[in-house]
């Protein structure tokens, strides 16, 4: 191509003609690789970006957000609805609006989900130094807080000259494609550069298309994946948030039909198979069903399918007690997939589970294997039914019962998305997922403020789909902000609003380690230093109104059935606040988890937990 082929852009305008253009493609199917950037706009950004984004706010869709953090909350929860195929950008200024971005950056990282970062920096000349938000650093003049985005990235470069660009975007481009490496992916963007003009070349800004790998397995790992199935009598499969983000359900459901083997799911997994399905146990590990921990157990053989095996799931290394367990992992990542000294298939979820039906054609587990986990099931589906029970429709509902209420409203179609706070134990060992995209937690990073802004991005990404964020108190106060705009975008996402008046689930494993609950309830200070007085006066249902939600106050099971009905079908965002009566039946974990407990103490409480804590470590085990 001639040297004429140019086109003098800024920086700004040509990365987001850039963006427009990028396309990711898998299975035939091809879909926009950055579907719209999310934006707060300061003197780090607004001359640049800002500029961009109104020259070619058609090829760019723009999101007013409210919270740096919050606006990558959104693209995650986007991101995520739509299996890593589709992303957004988020630009902020310098300074605290660059900072803000670090917490949604390590969530996203952390849970291998795509977002593209885009803060302002300072003047890559100098000509302006110190500016306003820009940190001195005494001996490496080149550092910013943009640095601090380094370790929760995937991949991370300060465009410090135009042309530095087109390589640096085909590269972010590359791993925000990429299903082995995806994460944040950060491109700090000096001000001054951001302005900067440059002839760019015209192919810079030609649709790409990025095919999204579905790599077959290794025919010997195959072979040897095969013969560990074959010889196992108690296999388990847990499932994991790969399983999603392959869509491999239906490839999941075949094999599990083919060979009876039995599925637990990960947090992330949660909705592989359907709650309904014989072979579906529900959750594993701390917060996992009866059935699906006792398995776990007595498994000889762990099939992993796309799961990181986290402290949750493993009962911190405590909970595959078979004394000849072997594990063997489906990834598409080998750094998880060679886990617990695992025999490994490093391919795409669903390549592995369609080769391994075809490769185990003939096999099933014995039968009184299935009986007996048939078995389980149905006695935990009957803990499940008396949890979610109310035999009073005048009563205060406890927690269990806001989610057997919703339980009864929702349909096939509907996402529940949740991230923090006691509600992710309840929702993991009692919610019924009825499709694969239903069951949405965060639980990688359990981020409290997850919940309201990733609802916008799913719900951007599957309009007309009832999205509800389910929160206690304690996150409704983190991040309500992108209510706003939520109101502004008339995205019609349900909020239910619990109100427990502290931080229940912390309170809970407090006062199980020894600090007595010290720090989580939200009363009056009383003069003895502690807070136990009465309930504070705050109005959480008045605040959301007060932020443009439509709100119903549900006292009662039979009011909150009611709210729920009328929320599922407002066409507004709206929100259902209860308050909740402490639980009258109580699930216990089923398995443990880590929490270290003070080796020495004066207090009774926490030698008691001491006590308990030794006893529990013993059992750990390391898998060689």
């Amino acid at each position: 191509m001639s040297a004429a082929a140019t086109r003098r852009l800024t920086t700004a305008q040509a990365l987001v003609r850039f963006l427009a253009a990028q396309y990711t493609e898998r299975d035939g199917v091809r879909r926009r690789l950055i579907t719209g950037t999310w934006g707060i706009f300061g003197h780090g950004n607004v001359a640049g970006l800002g500029q961009a984004l109104v020259e070619y706010r058609e090829m760019m869709p723009y999101h007013q957000g409210r919270s740096e953090q919050a606006m990558v909350h959104a693209a995650v929860g986007h991101a995520r609805q739509l299996s890593r195929l589709s992303a957004q950008a988020v630009t902020t200024s310098i300074g605290p609006g660059a900072t803000n971005l670090v917490t949604g950056a390590a969530l996203a990282t952390v849970n291998r989900l795509p977002v593209l970062l885009l803060p302002g920096d300072y003047f890559a000349s100098h000509a302006a130094d110190p500016l306003l938000q820009q940190l001195e650093h005494p001996v490496e003049a080149d550092v910013s807080v943009n640095d601090a985005l380094r370790p929760v990235s995937r991949y991370f470069d300060r465009i410090t000259r135009p042309e530095a660009l087109v390589a640096s975007a085909l590269q972010a481009m590359r791993v925000l494609s990429d299903p082995a490496e995806t994460g944040a992916v950060t491109l700090a963007l000096p001000q001054d550069v951001q302005a900067e003009a440059y002839d760019w070349p015209e192919e810079f800004f030609a649709d790409r298309v990025w095919r999204v790998r579905r790599p077959a397995p290794d025919p010997a790992e195959l072979t040897e994946a095969v013969r560990a199935v074959r010889s196992a009598a108690r296999p388990l499969i847990v499932a994991g948030g790969g399983v999603h983000h392959s869509e491999a359900e239906q490839a999941l459901k075949a094999l599990v039909d083919a060979t009876g083997i039995p599925v637990a799911s990960t947090q992330a997994g949660k909705g592989a198979l359907r709650h309904d399905h014989p072979a579906d146990l529900g959750g594993i590990g701390h917060t996992g069903t009866a059935v699906s921990d006792s398995l776990a157990r007595s498994a000889d053989l762990v099939i992993g399918v796309g799961t990181r095996y986290t402290d949750f799931t493993t009962a911190s290394g405590t909970l595959f007690q078979h004394p000849d367990v072997r594990f063997l992992n489906l990834n598409i990542t080998a750094f998880d997939a060679h886990k617990l000294a695992a025999g490994t298939l490093v391919c795409d979820a669903r390549s592995a589970l369609t080769a391994l039906t075809a490769a185990l054609s003939g096999h099933r587990v014995d039968a009184a294997y299935e009986a007996e986990y048939r078995t389980g099931k149905a006695r935990w589906d009957e803990a499940v039914e008396a949890a979610f029970r109310a035999d009073d429709d005048g009563a205060v509902p406890t927690q269990t019962q806001v989610l057997g209420a919703l339980d009864g409203i929702v349909g096939d179609e509907d996402v529940v998305i949740n991230a923090a706070g006691s509600l992710p134990g309840d929702l993991h060992k009692l919610w019924r997922a009825r499709s694969p995209r239903q069951y949405h937690l965060e639980y990688g990073y359990s981020c409290m403020g997850y919940e309201i802004p990733a609802a916008l991005g799913v719900q951007q990404a599957a309009p007309g789909t009832p999205v509800w964020a389910l929160v206690g108190d304690g996150t409704y106060l983190m991040n309500p902000t992108e209510i706003v705009t939520a109101v502004q975008e008339n995205l019609p996402v349900k909020l239910v609003l619990v109100q427990n008046h502290g931080y229940a689930s912390i309170g809970g494993l407090s006062e199980s380690v020894g600090a007595e609950r010290f720090g989580t309830d939200y009363r009056h200070r009383v003069a003895d230093g502690s807070f136990t007085g009465a309930p504070l006066p705050v109005d959480l249902a008045a605040n959301a109104a007060s932020l443009g939600m439509d709100v119903l106050r549900a006292k009662t099971v039979r009011e909150l059935r009611e709210a729920l009905a009328t929320a599922r079908a407002a066409t507004r965002p709206t929100c259902v606040y209860v308050e909740t009566a402490p639980p009258s039946v109580t699930l216990p974990a089923e398995a443990w988890w880590d929490v270290p407990v003070a080796e020495v103490s004066a207090r009774e409480a926490a030698t008691g937990a001491r006590a308990a804590y030794e006893r529990a470590v013993a059992d750990r085990r390391r898998h060689l």
